[in-house]
């Protein structure tokens, strides 16, 4: 399998995460010594403390996706490398989806969450355990909301800039996968209406049975993903489509 991530996408993020968290520790910092200094500015050092926990909490809110490891695309990576080169992994495309897969038959979008905890899905509805682990980190870790409405939602965007990168074409195998990555996460999840799974079980359900994609709307996507994960590298340049 060949991968492709936007590293200045992620290096940006990384950085702008941390320097959130650095500057708003900085600022409560600040919050505290002012007042032993200059005590008439008591009301500014409260505004700041304020400011200065808003900042570290938005810090870490960030940090928490794009700095914590292990990092969602390394276990796509992993979880996918048995697949040959004529699949490609697209990581942080210019897209609404984060994760998109090209396989010889279609595309698939994989939404994923990297979250730890307990999760189930059930007559459509998803619940989530709230210990103590999880209420403490609940502001400033992503939330679960619905992930599969999410994902179809992502599908059906892709299909239709799809339609409009390709002139009209229509006949592309689009479907999504929802993945749990954090390795400390426990699913339950009865009948859902699109697969639901850890990065392990991942393969099984990246169909490889079913009519090929034509080579020529093979190639326009791929050059169509590599054209929207800028300053993206893989091991090699060449198709084995």
């Amino acid at each position: 399998m060949k991968t492709y991530i936007d590293h200045r996408k992620v290096k940006r993020r990384s950085l702008i995460s941390n320097l959130a968290s650095v500057g708003g520790l900085l600022i409560l910092l600040s919050s505290v010594a002012i007042p032993l200094f200059i005590p008439s500015l008591d009301k500014a050092a409260q505004v700041l403390m304020i400011a200065g926990m808003g900042l570290s909490m938005i810090g870490i809110y960030f940090a928490n996706r794009w700095v914590r490891k292990p990092r969602p695309e390394d276990s796509l990576d992993q979880a996918l490398k048995s697949l040959n080169d004529s699949y490609h992994l697209f990581h942080y495309p210019s897209l609404p989806c984060e994760h998109v897969l090209l396989t010889p038959i279609g595309v698939v979008v994989i939404e994923v969450f990297n979250l730890a905890g307990d999760f189930s899905y059930k007559d459509g509805r998803w619940k989530e355990k709230m210990n103590l682990g999880r209420a403490l980190r609940y502001l400033v870790e992503e939330h679960l909301g619905d992930p599969i409405k999410n994902a179809r939602e992502l599908e059906e965007y892709l299909r239709g800039r799809l339609a409009q990168a390709l002139g009209g074409e229509n006949s592309i195998s689009i479907h999504s996968v929802v993945t749990f990555t954090h390795p400390a996460v426990r699913l339950d999840v009865k009948n859902p209406p699109i697969p639901v799974c850890k990065p392990d079980k991942l393969c099984r359900y990246i169909s490889k049975k079913t009519t090929r994609l034509d080579p020529a709307i093979y190639n326009q996507l791929n050059s169509f993903f590599q054209s929207l994960t800028v300053n993206s590298k893989s091991l090699t340049d060449k198709s084995n489509y």
